[in-house]
Formats: C-alpha cells, structure tokens, sequence
C-alpha cells in the first residue's frame, strides 16, 4: 500500500495543512493501492513562495550548470526504472511492456532531450539594430492530466529547468504516484530548494488555485478542453502567460497506393495503446471508397493482435483508468451503435473478464464526418472508419473539426504524401511509420491547444522576450 500523506515544499516533505484523504484505485483489480493527501489552499501559498524565493539564484543559475542538472536526473531516472515501470502499470492500468517502452522511455527521453537542446539553445542574440535576449518567465504553475503520469510531467519540468524557472507541479489525483518518484529523483539529485515543489490535490482546489494565483506567472496545463477554458479564464485576470495542450480528434488517412494490412494494423494500434487513452489518438480513420471492405476485413483480422487483459500478463490493452471513464466511453459506444454500423467490439466488458475497467476494443463502419463518434473525443479504444472518393475530399473531412493536434498519413506515393501532410490542420503530422523525434515541437491548432512542447520550442514556453536597443558591442 503507497500511503503518500505530505508534499513536497522547498526541498522538504511536509504534512498537508487539510485533512482531506483521497483513495488511489488500480484499474485491472478494482482494489485500493495507496493513498494520497489532497491539499489546501494554504499548502499551495508555501510552495508558490518557495519557488519565489528560489526564483532570484535559480533563474540564473548557467546553461552548463542546468545542463549537468538535467543529465543527472535522467541518469537517477534510469536507477528507478523498475519502481516507474511497476508504479504506472498499477495506478494506471498500463501493460507492462507499455509501461517500459511507452511511459516510462517518454519520461527518460524528455529530460535527455532538454539536456540536448539546452547545448545550443542561445538566450541572447544580436540583430544588428537590435538584441534579443530570454529572460526566464518566472514562477510556472504545471497541471498534468491522468493517461501518461511521466510523460507530460517529465516535458514540462525539464523544460522549466532548462529555463531556470521553478515550478509546482499538481499532477492528476487518479494517478499520482509515478509524480512522486519523480520527486524523489529530484530530491536525491539535489535540485535546488524551491526550484521544485508537489502539491496534490484536486483540480476545483489545487488546480484551480494554480491557474488564478498571483504569485505564479506561467500556467502549463494538459487536459481537456473544458477544463483548458477555466484555466485561461482564471489566468486572465492576471494576464498571465498560459500553455495548453488539449483533446484531439486526429484523422488517419490511407491513401489509395497503401498497403491495406499495414494501415488497418496502424489504425488498430491507435486505439489499443494506452486503452486509447490518447490526446494525439487518430481515431477517425479516412478510407478510400474503393478500399472499404478489404480495410474492414483487414481491421478484423489484426485486432486479435492486440489482446485485452490482465497488465501483468502478455496483453497489449489494459483497463480504462476508472469506472468514470469506463462509463463515458460506454455512453459513446451506444451513440455510435444509433449512428452507424458496428463493425467490432460493442457495449460491456470482453467475454470472460469480470473485475477491471476494461473495454472491448471498438471500430464502427458507415461513419459520417458529422456524427457525434467523429466529433467528440472519447478517450478509449474506440474509432470510426469514414469513406472518401478523392484526396481533396479526404483533405477537406481530415480539416473537419474542432481539434488539430495530430494528423497521420498512409500510402507510397512520396507526392500525394507530402500533399496531404501539408494540408492537415494539425500540430504534428506522421507519414506512414516515422519514428518519434522528441526535439520536434508537440502541440496543435484550434481547440487542441497553445504553445508548444518538447525540445528547443518546449524551453521557449519558460521564457520571455527582450529587445535592447543600444546594446554595447563587442
């Protein structure tokens, strides 16, 4: 049982001035593994201060010696691979294999990334009539969501240290526990005092108290839209500085020339990787007409690929993370067996599976762009398979929607690929199986964010511009 009563506040773990207990539930058996101390308002105004008192010697702290900071955390991160690993796939529900070479890589890959970036990355630069110089943007207020407990904790904390801003960090009360080894990582490390502080809580307390509090200047929040609003309300009546990155609906589109196993097994892979419990998801799935019955057979005959079950056996799905989510992905499954045709999956739990937030991995047929299950994020392993007859109408549905955060293409024509890529609406585009590349900027258009994340623009976020006229030259 991971009972974790206190937070972490200038360098120290301290008790919570409310009394206030929240249970943490695994996923896969429906059982408590721990408990967590959900804090005050009060709690949150020590933190603020210690990270305003850190503020001053740790925003001018040296490149070299934030570098060397980063590169030790990594190295430490590396020494608990075992205990992350373990720690997500029990509050989250995640397969082991998933844990490893999904959420626990992303975590490690972001802070060797910053560390990367940071040895190029100028904080002042000559213009000839002009310099421009980055000043830290002061205090950053972080609010992580759920589905991947290390990977938008770890992008947002290393970019905040590589701009020698200090931070507080309330991740998601549904899975806090891969936050706190985190801290510990820090905390053994050295990390400056005040430089990095853990307040949990809720989103109405905590989060809410971040994103209006006076004393911090820069609100990064990961989540959903609802929610991504109240944030920029809040920090409005500041005019603080607010990042953002929210839902997607992201399109798939195979083309003509591709090779109908692979997509499928693309298509597939989406919406069983993290139960489908990704912003960046492509869970609408654009199909040529003409392909349409060879895609739906090809769906049918890799799904059994990605088994469901138990995450300490060999299965690729895990649970959804609550019976909250469980249900909402439930209500949108009826919604889709009213719209369109289903092609496999459906309502309830897969067959012989009684304990666990689990879901049955489903794909409608028949879909049209403006239906309810093309439009709303469900957030499980859940997609839609939509005909076109043309690039250009493939184009045109891809662009239909509120959200712009990722876009994937499918096919061997190098030109209609880079067409369609180009003309995708969206933050992030892959072409067929392109690697991740954590230097490259993550974030999206429309009502799927602001800002970006990763690498040299991620750092960009913690820092604010300064021209100086008149600046001596050397």
């Amino acid at each position: 049982m991971r009972n974790y009563l206190k937070h972490y506040i200038n360098g120290e773990w301290i008790e919570s001035t409310g009394n206030e207990i929240e249970e943490v539930i695994n996923p896969a058996t429906e059982e408590v593994i721990g408990k967590i101390s959900l804090g005050t308002n009060e709690d949150l105004d020590k933190a603020v201060q210690a990270a305003r008192d850190a503020f001053p010697s740790f925003s001018q702290t040296s490149k070299e010696k934030r570098i060397e900071l980063l590169k030790e955390i990594a190295a430490e991160y590396e020494n608990r691979k075992e205990d992350i690993v373990e720690t997500i796939t029990d509050e989250l529900g995640s397969p082991k294999s998933i844990s490893e070479n999904v959420h626990y890589m992303m975590g490690y890959n972001h802070f060797s990334q910053a560390a990367e970036s940071l040895k190029n990355f100028s904080f002042i630069e000559d213009r000839g009539g002009h310099t421009v110089m980055k000043d830290t943007v002061g205090v950053s207020g972080l609010i992580t969501p759920w589905n991947f407990p290390t990977n938008q904790t770890s992008t947002k904390i290393a970019s905040a240290f590589a701009a020698g801003s200090p931070v507080i960090l309330k991740p998601a009360e549904v899975t806090p526990f891969a936050a706190i080894i985190l801290t510990e990582i820090f905390d053994k490390v050295g990390v400056p005092k005040g430089a990095f502080n853990l307040v949990n809580g809720s989103g109405s307390v905590i989060g809410d108290g971040i994103s209006s509090h006076p004393g911090i200047d820069f609100v990064s929040f990961t989540g959903s839209g609802a929610v991504g609003k109240k944030v920029m309300q809040n920090a409005s009546e500041r005019i603080a500085n607010v990042a953002l990155e929210l839902g997607g609906k992201s399109p798939l589109v195979v083309l003509e020339d591709a090779d109908v196993e692979e997509a499928a097994r693309a298509a597939v892979s989406h919406i069983a990787t993290n139960s489908g419990q990704v912003c960046s998801a492509a869970t609408r799935v654009l199909v040529p007409s003409s392909m349409k019955k060879s895609f739906e057979e090809a769906v049918q005959k890799v799904l059994p690929e990605y088994p469901v079950g138990n995450p300490r056996e060999d299965n690729h799905i895990g649970p959804l993370v609550s019976q909250k989510q469980w249900d909402t992905v439930q209500s949108y499954i009826k919604k889709g067996q009213e719209e369109a045709t289903l092609l496999v999956g459906g309502t309830g739990k897969p067959e012989g599976v009684e304990k666990g937030y689990y879901a049955k991995p489903t794909v409608f047929t028949d879909v049209d762009n403006d239906m309810v299950i093309a439009q709303e994020e469900i957030f499980g392993p859940v997609t839609c398979l939509i005909t076109y007859d043309t690039v250009e109408e493939a184009i045109e549905i891809a662009n239909d929607t509120k959200y712009g955060l990722a876009g994937y293409v499918f096919g061997e024509d190098e030109q209609t690929l880079v067409k369609v890529a180009s003309a995708l609406k969206a933050g992030r585009v892959k072409i067929n199986d392109a690697k991740a590349d954590f230097a490259a900027p993550f974030g999206g258009y429309k009502q799927s964010g602001i800002g970006r994340e990763w690498g040299d623009y991620g750092i960009e976020e913690y820092l604010e511009i300064k021209t100086i006229l008149g600046y001596p030259k050397k």
